[in-house]
């Protein structure tokens, strides 16, 4: 296994986008080397992003792969302290 690959997320992360990243995301794990999360550039987060984001860990957990979360935005942070959420 080699380093987790890296995934920008660099807009929005809500019900319009989150489809395309939560596939996105599952083909990055499934290539069996993890995935490192860069959530500085999320500028909008809704419900669906959240789902996105647990979803992501769980599936890292389920594969015992590594998923780690870097750089929340102020917009992540607020929203995992709304929802006393941990990544």
């Amino acid at each position: 296994m080699t380093a987790p690959r890296r995934f920008v997320v660099d807009e929005e992360l809500t019900i319009v986008t989150a489809a395309d990243h939560r596939e996105r995301l599952l083909a990055f794990l499934g290539d069996g080397n993890g995935v490192r999360v860069d959530l500085s550039g999320v500028a909008d987060l809704d419900t669906a992003g959240l789902q996105v984001l647990m979803m992501t860990r769980n599936e890292g957990v389920r594969l015992n792969l590594p998923v780690e979360f870097t750089e929340p935005s102020p917009v992540v942070t607020e929203a995992l302290a709304l929802t006393r959420l941990e990544l």
